[in-house]
């Protein structure tokens, strides 16, 4: 089924609301979330594990997170005045954050194109979902997992396709050198290991 479809079905279940309780009383509108950008005629690629990453994530916005809002909302609205209702305005801040998120998760998940980096298991080329080695001209050496835009984890030592580095290796193999234009200047890197995540199991 598709996500947007998926989500149209999920959405009927929501709690309704009035307009009270999902727009600020001065006029404040919720504004949308800038989609990170993508190369002119490219594809939102993602790995399986990331798509199924932002599913979960989409799906739990929309049938436990945000009814439990509402029911908040819809409590600490009938306890007088909303204007000081700490209850109420930290539920109506809320209900306009997930509304954004679920927006987001909706229009990615919709443009997004699975790809499988288990397929290119044990090729020394470097295509997306590799994991890379690979030295600077001063010999220091950085493993990084080239994966999709809306996935990358820096701090896993992610970088997505699009990024400089990730599009500086993509296409080489191993023991090749390639240019990377850095804020300092052109660096020259070589390509140490290329590896994949093995293929699951087969099932009977």
């Amino acid at each position: 089924m598709p996500i947007s479809s998926a989500l149209v079905v999920s959405l009927g279940r929501m709690q309704p609301m009035s307009k009270a309780f999902t727009k600020d009383s001065d006029g404040d509108e919720d504004d949308e979330i800038g989609l990170p950008p993508l190369p002119s005629g490219t594809r939102n690629y993602i790995t399986p594990q990331g798509y199924q990453r932002l599913r979960a994530e989409l799906f739990e916005l929309i049938d436990v997170e945000r009814p439990k809002i509402v029911d908040i909302v819809h409590w600490a609205a009938s306890n007088g005045d909303r204007s000081e209702n700490g209850d109420y305005l930290y539920g109506k801040k809320r209900l306009r954050e997930i509304d954004r998120r679920i927006r987001f998760l909706t229009k990615r998940l919709d443009i997004a194109e699975v790809a499988d980096p288990s397929l290119h298991h044990g090729n020394d080329q470097i295509f997306f979902g590799a994991t890379v080695t690979y030295a600077n001209s001063k010999g220091e050496e950085r493993t990084i997992t080239i994966k999709g835009i809306d996935e990358v984890d820096n701090l896993q030592g992610e970088v997505s396709w699009v990024s400089p580095i990730g599009r500086a290796l993509l296409k080489s193999r191993e023991g090749d050198e390639v240019n990377l234009m850095t804020p300092g200047g052109l660096e020259r890197l070589e390509v140490l290991q290329v590896s994949y995540p093995a293929p699951p199991p087969l099932t009977a």
